[in-house]
């Protein structure tokens, strides 16, 4: 009986095949343009710029809060 609900454990646990036709729908929404490619190419380009360098600043905000808080909890004391 142990055996038998450890095989059907297994057989459920583990990772099916996607189908062919499946794969390549998952992969195609992945590496196709989606709806928000459409949105930004409406955008003038002003816009598209400032919202780059807002983009940028915000990494480098979050770059620079992570480092303290890195900082701050690693912080050897001496």
């Amino acid at each position: 009986m142990f055996v038998a609900l450890l095989c059907l454990g297994y057989e459920f646990s583990r990772p099916t095949p996607a189908i062919d036709k499946e794969q390549y729908f998952l992969l195609s929404s992945i590496t196709e343009s989606g709806p928000r490619d459409k949105e930004w190419r409406a955008l003038p380009s002003w816009q598209k710029q400032a919202s780059e360098k807002a983009i940028e600043r915000y990494a480098a905000t979050q770059e620079k809060k992570w480092r303290r808080w890195n900082e701050a909890m690693f912080e050897r004391s001496t």
